[in-house]
């Protein structure tokens, strides 16, 4: 399976049919203007040394060699799949962690005192990478929350894949907005297995502002069904203004001025408190010790799972491929190759002879 470390920046791919597009034009509004002069015909014997091949062939070889730069610089990593081994289930001991991320338009914002500094949903991503990093016989899943909440990752014991989920995520994927905790967490019981013996625990990481339902009776159920809700607060008290790209920042349209969002960290940790878990600030530097630390506390059971062999980086064959191309395109274009000749590749004459 092919990932890509920087997905975003394949949308580069789309300039390829315009390049192309643009050349046509060229090509026929060339074409119009010698046909001012004369028949086509006539015009092409005057120019033997012009041929009608090599325009094409710089084009196909220039957008092949576009193509392969963005694919190079995309990162593509390749997932072998099983391991040759895998086909033995194996027997591990862990516990069951649903995380569940807010990806509120707030998130986008600063998660420091300064406009300019990480935005808190990136620095989520960080702490969320370095969890799953301590995580050995665990299994984790994901769920993403605004105004709504969707399970982008089922619980699996596949780290690689979890990585790959949460790399991908944004802002964009809940289509309303606000800060719906309460349903993230019913959804995330929903999504444990059924096996008893297995410790589990639900994380949250919010910046905690604008909740919409009630968070704090949901945390109390699912302690009631033995699973520890941990919150991992982002954002300070002071604020900071959501970013909506080229130096702008939301404004409230009643009022017409900034809004400032605000980490409600006061509610955050009634949410923990009722879930018997324990309450965190993401800007902390023993957060992660924290958070891992305390699911430590909770019962391992044992699960059956298979390994997965690690990503490879892919970019060097496309660095390779690129580097061919180019050659190729700097002998067959820019020299005139005598095998080539016989074919009337360069010229519109039999060996290029008038």
């Amino acid at each position: 399976m092919i990932s890509f470390a920087y997905p975003h920046l394949l949308y580069l791919l789309l300039l390829l049919p315009l390049v192309a597009a643009i050349f046509c034009w060229a090509r026929y509004s060339r074409r119009r203007k010698h046909a001012r002069y004369g028949r086509q015909e006539v015009i092409e014997n005057l120019m033997p040394e012009v041929s009608k091949y090599m325009p094409w062939v710089k084009m196909v070889l220039s957008l092949l060699v576009i193509a392969a730069l963005v694919l190079m610089i995309a990162r593509p990593r390749a997932t072998g799949g099983l391991e040759p081994d895998a086909s033995e289930t194996k027997t591990s001991r862990g516990i069951e962690v649903m995380v569940c991320l807010d990806v509120s338009n707030s998130m986008l914002a600063s998660s420091t005192d300064d406009d300019h500094g990480i935005s808190r949903l990136q620095r989520a991503k960080h702490i969320l990478e370095k969890l799953i990093d301590k995580m050995t016989n665990d299994k984790v899943g994901l769920i993403v929350f605004a105004g709504d909440a969707y399970t982008q990752l089922p619980i699996t014991s596949d780290y690689i894949s979890a990585k790959m989920f949460l790399n991908g995520i944004t802002t964009d994927m809940v289509p309303t907005q606000g800060t719906a905790i309460g349903t993230a967490l019913e959804m995330a019981m929903n999504s444990f297995t059924p096996n008893d013996d297995m410790g589990k625990a639900i994380v949250v990481i919010t910046d905690g502002e604008n909740f919409e339902d009630n968070a704090v009776e949901a945390a109390k159920r699912a302690a009631s069904a033995g699973v520890q809700v941990d919150v991992i607060g982002l954002g300070t008290s002071h604020g900071a203004r959501i970013p909506i790209g080229k130096g702008q920042y939301m404004i409230n349209p009643m009022t017409g001025e900034e809004v400032i969002t605000k980490h409600d960290e006061e509610t955050a940790t009634q949410i923990a408190k009722a879930g018997n878990g324990i309450y965190v600030n993401g800007g902390s530097n023993s957060a992660i010790n924290a958070i891992d630390e305390k699911m430590d506390e909770l019962e391992q059971g044992d699960f059956e799972r298979k390994s997965f062999s690690p990503q490879s980086e892919q970019f060097p064959i496309f660095a390779f491929i690129s580097l061919i191309l180019l050659v190729i395109y700097s002998v067959t274009v820019t020299r005139k190759i005598s095998w080539l000749k016989r074919y009337r590749f360069f010229t519109k004459e039999e060996g290029g002879n008038k």
